[in-house]
């Protein structure tokens, strides 16, 4: 007959309400490693997917993601033209918000190269790609976007004719695709009045001017948008991202195009380094605080229920004594329900947060080393934490059942 099971039979619903506590306090030590995870998966996600060799930002900034970066477009057209680049596309990412339907909607935006991207390389769960310059729009579900729906981003309306999922941004906003045109159109769109009023004062310093009072046709220019004025450069991109031939040497054209005085260079990895170690540093750090935190204050609690459970079979265990059963017999109860308590708490953590995770705001990655690291820590607290109860069932003396 075994012992550990016989007491558990007699306490059932204490063991079941402790089993079911320290499940769901293992279900969070399991939740911060999968946030932890989906964290770092979130941050690089868009840098593995796009695929590109190298990053040509802005000089001196770490952008376009952990920082803001403006490059021109004729950058592209200087970037293809190196030995060893393939393609060299054009790069524009920003955050937005907007109110929706009465409700904040926070929208990171990615301009697609048309017509070299079209976005195939999204994985659709509805819909379709992109298929004309403009008015177009790819949306991640989070977003609460469905397929036909109409957008006003800017002065223009935005058709969504495919849907993503799990493309989110660093900072877990869902993301949405557009072209590079309609992207900066969105990104740099000024309000009517700001317009008229830009005019307004160009006409002034142009009636000033000595050049315009020489030559009144150029006043005509003024009246223009910026965009079109000669000599005004047109929308910034936010990086040049180009992808090398099979042959070429990556550090060597890495460093030619970083030799340029007006630009900054980064591998994919580079770039992986940056946001890592850069934007989720900190949330990373501190998540992983909360893991070991967590995992200190399950063994504790543990090691606490399994000393009560003991001193609930003093008794017991003294009359055990007194009729001459060995140590390990003693032993091997204490040690038996500790391991099942674990295995048990374990395995409705597991169940649980299958179940729970996938509603969490942020996306929760378990992977096969974190709940196999996990199990062995839960193994390893059930032993260390049955110890303080095995000495004080060892402490008790066989005479003590004698004595009431």
């Amino acid at each position: 007959m075994n012992l550990a099971l016989k007491d558990i039979r007699n306490n059932l619903g204490r063991f079941s309400l402790t089993t079911v506590g320290i499940g769901m306090l293992l279900m969070i030590v399991m939740g911060m490693a999968g946030i932890y995870r989906g964290l770092l998966e979130d941050a690089t996600l868009l840098i593995h997917r796009i695929d590109a060799d190298l990053w040509v930002v802005q000089q001196d900034t770490r952008g376009p993601f952990a920082e803001i970066s403006r490059v021109p477009t004729s950058l592209v057209h200087r970037a293809a033209a190196v030995p060893g680049v393939e393609s060299a596309r054009e790069f524009v990412f920003h955050t937005i918000q907007r109110r929706r339907q009465g409700k904040l909607l926070r929208i990171s935006l990615l301009g697609l190269s048309w017509p070299e991207d079209n976005g195939d390389w999204i994985p659709l769960v509805a819909g379709r790609h992109l298929q004309q310059n403009h008015y177009e729009m790819i949306a991640d579900v989070s977003l609460g976007l469905d397929l036909d729906d109409q957008i006003q981003l800017g002065k223009n309306d935005y058709r969504i004719v495919g849907l993503t999922k799990g493309m989110v941004s660093t900072g877990g906003d869902g993301m949405a695709f557009t072209t590079v045109q309609d992207s900066q159109a969105i990104q740099f769109d000024t309000p009517a009045e700001a317009i008229r009023l830009e005019r307004a004062a160009r006409d002034n310093r142009g009636q000033t001017s000595e050049a315009f009072l020489k030559q009144p046709q150029l006043t005509e220019q003024l009246s223009l948008p910026a965009s079109e004025l000669p000599g005004m450069p047109g929308p910034s991109l936010s990086a040049v991202i180009v992808k090398l031939k099979p042959q070429a040497d990556s550090a060597q054209v890495a460093q030619l195009i970083d030799s340029w005085d007006d630009v900054s260079v980064y591998t994919t990895d580079g770039q992986e380094d940056l946001l890592v170690k850069g934007i989720v540093d900190k949330a990373r750090r501190q998540l992983l605080m909360f893991r070991v935190l967590l995992t200190v204050i399950a063994a504790i609690i543990m090691a606490l229920i399994l000393y009560t459970l003991t001193l609930d079979k003093i008794y017991s265990i003294a009359l055990l004594k007194l009729i001459g059963a060995p140590n390990y017999v003693i032993l091997g109860l204490i040690l038996q329900q500790a391991l099942l308590l674990g295995v048990l708490g374990y395995a409705i953590a597991y169940a649980a947060g299958t179940w729970l995770f996938p509603s969490f705001p942020r996306r929760v990655v378990l992977t096969d080393g974190d709940l196999l690291q996990l199990g062995v820590v839960v193994l390893v607290i059930s032993v260390l934490s049955s110890l303080l109860g095995i000495w004080k069932a060892l402490k008790v003396q066989p005479n003590s059942v004698l004595m009431g």
